[in-house]
């Protein structure tokens, strides 16, 4: 089986961090978006894979290059960016001959049965239930569980059950010929070409999909869902009993993960907390943030933030005589 993993797109949601990095470069629980995404698919045994890549590809193709030479890799660029449709009709000559092809969006992790996955004997795409399906492709299923309408950002939802961006089709040259279609006939939803769109083509058209239900899924481009994948993700075991005691004068409350070379000195630093490399950090409290690689913070106070790499932060200190019956607010 091959993988395809689009990540052609300019992350818009997450500036300033995607200004010099792809969105899915932007790092995550001692990882980036994209490795933990094909880290898992790794595990499950697929080598092939296909990078659809446009803004800063160049960047993704020397990580990919650089972190998995094991892996047969072919990169795609998309030119101009048109949707998710469009990606996947780009690189059609790279996936029509085979016998199925699992589509992962760049920028959403998901924790799933991959085997399941892989071992359908039908196409299926991974699902999860929201508050606001509104805001995503929704899928509608009959009676016999399997699905029977696909709607890109339906205004009135019919169903709660939205796409996660994980996809395998059993019949490559049907989606091809599904996304010929959309292309050729300008079917476009909100001005771009939807992968929603050919799906629901190949529906009509006979195929059957089911689906599978992720136990979690975060689609991390924005603030909020970005922070929140990296506290989930360090929740996980092996970042729960590591020793920190290198670090002087400094409290660290799991979990958190801190890459290599870092200087922490007369802080306190956690949980749910992400260093990168090369980080210095002195007399500072971070709680629910990701700090990139060779970062400097002084006398910072963060909580549910993002510093991106190579940047540097200073706050204030204070020495302080205070008298009885005396407050001080410093806007906290």
């Amino acid at each position: 089986m091959k993988a395809v993993i689009p990540v052609a797109g300019v992350g818009s949601r997450l500036r300033p961090h995607t200004h010099t990095q792809p969105k899915s470069l932007v790092p995550v629980a001692d990882n980036t978006i994209l490795g933990h995404i094909v880290d898992k698919l790794v595990q499950a045994g697929i080598q092939d894979y296909v990078f659809v890549i446009g803004y800063l590809g160049e960047k993704i193709e020397q990580y990919v290059r650089r972190k998995y030479p094991q892996l047969n890799v072919e990169f795609v660029v998309q030119q101009p960016r048109e949707g998710l449709g469009h990606a996947l009709w780009v690189a059609r000559h790279t996936y029509e001959q085979e016998e199925s092809v699992l589509i992962m969006l760049g920028d959403a992790i998901v924790d799933v049965d991959l085997q399941a996955f892989i071992k359908a004997p039908y196409s299926v795409l991974g699902v999860k239930k929201v508050a606001k399906p509104s805001l995503f492709g929704v899928s509608e299923v009959g009676t016999d569980e399997f699905i029977v309408k696909l709607v890109e950002k339906p205004k009135i939802p019919k169903s709660n059950s939205a796409l996660v961006g994980l996809y395998k089709i059993v019949h490559p040259q049907k989606l091809v010929a599904s996304l010929e279609h959309i292309i050729r006939e300008d079917i476009r939803t909100q001005n771009e070409y939807h992968l929603t769109d050919a799906l629901m083509h190949m529906i009509r058209q006979g195929e059957k999909m089911g689906t599978i239900n992720v136990d979690n899924w975060f689609d991390c481009g924005r603030k909020e869902t970005l922070l929140e994948a990296n506290a989930t993700l360090l929740n996980r075991p092996q970042f729960r009993n590591q020793d920190f005691s290198q670090f002087p004068n400094t409290i660290i409350i799991p979990p958190v993960s801190i890459g290599r070379n870092c200087q922490i000195a007369n802080s306190i630093i956690g949980p749910h907390v992400a260093i990168g490399d090369n980080a210095t950090i002195t007399s500072s409290i971070l709680s629910n943030s990701i700090i990139g690689s060779y970062s400097e913070l002084v006398h910072a106070v963060m909580h549910d933030s993002i510093v991106g790499s190579d940047a540097s932060f200073k706050g204030l200190s204070h020495s302080i005589n205070i008298g009885d019956s005396t407050e001080l607010n410093f806007g906290l």
